[in-house]
This record gives structure tokens, sequence and C-alpha cells, in this order.
């Protein structure tokens, strides 16, 4: 169990730094991102490349594929700034899946194979430094879990102060409708390219995270349905309050893995499971919406004035 709890624990923490970025896009500025799983999937691949086949350090891997979510954030916003809100959304979708295609189609040979196979034998930072010293696995597991929470406590700074300052007021405008911030002379399409460039970054490092903890990573692993479930827990939680997100996000993700338990109480077929699992999530989104509109800790608006 206490194993169990440590790859808990440091799988939230990951996909708390995912939601955190998520929650920024769309939670602050209204941006309804369907392909944020793109940005996750390139920071994942980015690292692993840079290090497998680069040969370069595992943090310069992981800062590596934080930029590289961070440039595709803005090619992603660029073409699509001034759309309209639907036909923003199908476009997110439509970049994440061309990122997807690209991965599951490619080969580059060497000690990356790729494709449908995925990419094992991904090292793991200070891996080696732990068994040389006589670490056990767990001994190591409960070091990156703190690596990872370090990671995500740094994007909760990052995303709160972002929130408080200018720039994410201008956010919160856009928020609104485009007509607040061009009221207010501010750039909606240039608001828009950059909100997507930083919550990219974060997702980027949340995959580079991710990668580095499994040691392998495939195509399969960064369907539109990891998107959802991230806006799932955005739901839950709460759009726009950064404790609510990481709420949702630890309420999933303990709905998502303990069923895992049901196997060994009841008979029950794996896929029978899965689905099971979904059921249960949306069951608690929907419930969620009809009584809980806001999320189980709603946004604080700010009032001014009497």
């Amino acid at each position: 169990m206490i194993e169990f709890f440590v790859y808990l624990v440091t799988i939230a923490a990951i996909w708390g730094i995912l939601s955190l970025s998520l929650n920024l896009q769309y939670g602050v500025a209204g941006l309804v991102n369907l392909g944020h799983v793109g940005f996750f999937m390139l920071g994942a691949y980015t690292s692993t490349i840079l290090v497998v086949m680069g040969g370069w350090p595992i943090p310069v891997g992981m800062i590596g594929g934080a930029v590289a979510a961070a440039v595709f954030g803005i090619l992603m916003a660029l073409p699509a700034a001034n759309l309209r809100e639907d036909y923003w959304a199908i476009s997110t979708l439509a970049a994440a899946e061309i990122v997807r295609i690209i991965f599951l189609n490619t080969n580059l040979g060497g000690p990356y194979v790729g494709e449908a196979f995925g990419v094992s034998g991904i090292p793991r930072p200070l891996r080696e430094w732990f068994e040389a010293h006589g670490y056990s696995l767990p001994s190591y597991n409960l070091f990156y879990m703190v690596v990872v929470l370090l990671c995500l406590a740094a994007a909760f700074v990052l995303v709160t102060y972002l929130a408080s300052t200018p720039f994410g007021r201008s956010l919160k405008a856009l928020r609104e409708g485009d007509e607040v911030p061009l009221a207010l002379g501010k750039p909606v399409g240039f608001l828009r390219v950059r909100v997507m460039a930083v919550g990219g970054a974060l997702a980027g490092l949340a995959g580079a995270l991710f990668a580095h903890y499994n040691a392998y990573i495939a195509p399969e692993y960064f369907l539109p349905l990891e998107t959802f479930i991230v806006w799932a827990m955005i739901i839950v939680g709460g759009p726009g309050n950064f404790i609510g997100a990481l709420a949702g996000t630890v309420i999933i993700q303990i709905l998502y893995n303990s069923t895992r338990f049901i196997a060994s109480l009841v008979d029950i077929d794996a896929q029978i499971l899965g689905s099971l699992r979904m059921i249960v999530i949306a069951v608690l989104i929907i419930l969620v919406i009809l009584y809980m509109p806001q999320g189980i800790v709603p946004e604080r608006r700010r009032r001014y004035g009497p």
C-alpha cells in the first residue's frame, strides 16, 4: 500500500501540473483547449529524444520538452488567434491529433524506434546513483515523488502569480468575451498566444516528468481521452481556481487508479473495469454540473466598490 500511495501521489502531481496549465488557459483565459494532451505528448517525446538519442542530461531534456511544447502552443495559437470559441476548440483538437499521428508514424532508427512500438528504456534521473549506493527501487520512487511535488509547487506559484499580474487580469477580461479586452485596448490575439505558450510549457514539463518516471512512452498513452480526463479535473475542482484544479486532480486520480482493487474483490473483465471507471467519472461530472456548477472549490471573484 505504501508503494501504491507513492505511485498515486507521483501520478497525481504530474497530472496536477497538467491541470494547472489547462486551468490557466480555460479557467483564467476562457480558451477551450481540446488538444491539451498534445503539449503533454510533445514534452514527453522531446525530452526522450534529446536524452536517448542526443545524450543530453535529463534536466536539459526536460527543459527542452517544456520549450518545444511552448513553441507548439505559439504555432497552434497564431493561425487560430482570432477564431470564435467553437472553431478554436476544433482547431486545438486537430493540432493535437497531428502531433500524435506524426509520432505514431515516425521511425528515426538507432536507439529510438518510435512508431506504434513506443520508446522503452528511458533513463530516470539519478537512478544509477541510487543503485550504486544500494538504495532500493521504492526509495528511488520516493525521491522522484519529492522531485515531482517540488515541480508542482513551482508550477502552482507561477500560475498563481501570473493570475494576479496585469497580464492575468487581462486574461480574465478575455474570458468574458473579446469585446472587454478590446475596449481596454488589449490585443486579444497576442493574449491568446502568450497564455497558450505558458500553459503549453507547463504541460510539456509534465510530459517530460511522466516519460522519465514511466521509462516507456507510446502514442496510445496520449489519446484525446486523456485531454478529457484533464477537463474532468477542472470541471470537478472548479474552473479559475488553482486549488480547485488540484482538488479535482486528486479526486479523479483516486477514482481512476483505485478501481484496480475491484478486480481482486469481484470477478470482472479488464475491459469492463476500464469502462466502469469512465462511467463513474462521467457520473461525477454530471452531479457536479447539476449541483455544484462552479466546482467543489469555486473561484473567488473580486468585487470592487460598495
